[in-house]
């Protein structure tokens, strides 16, 4: 006789499917990030490698890449800093994804506490993000 699996681990099988959902999405977030990031550096490497750096001054650059439209206008014409920026947006982007991916998983199953959680969290972060 076997032992029922949410005796055995605490968890019923769609917790451990909506675990199994979002560690492969907080994977496959970091993998792209990275590989965009690489693929930026890359590319700036190439645009910009052979330049010697003048390290007996120190020159502040302002960045043009300080807003989403712009880091998206820059990769679409190639930028290659705008692509490394595009990594990094990724990056920060991969643990919201899996805040919002949970508060699904929680209206889904009808557990209010953790949904109404969730979507404090995610309000938060985003409020952090756009300026707050």
């Amino acid at each position: 006789m076997s032992v029922p699996h949410t005796i055995v681990t605490g968890h019923t099988q769609a917790d451990d499917r909506t675990e199994q959902v979002v560690g492969t999405v907080l994977r496959l977030g970091v993998f792209i990030a990275a590989a965009v990031t690489l693929v930026g550096g890359a590319l700036y490497l190439m645009q910009a490698g052979a330049t010697r750096p003048d390290y007996h001054t120190f020159r502040g650059q302002a960045s043009p890449l300080r807003s989403l439209a712009a880091v998206a206008h820059g990769v679409a014409a190639g930028n290659a800093e705008a692509i490394v920026q595009a990594g990094v947006v990724l990056l920060i982007a991969t643990p919201i994804a899996r805040v919002a991916l949970t508060l699904v998983a929680f209206a889904m199953r009808k557990d209010r506490l953790y949904a109404v959680i969730s979507a404090i969290v995610l309000a938060l972060l985003a409020y952090g993000l756009l300026g707050g």
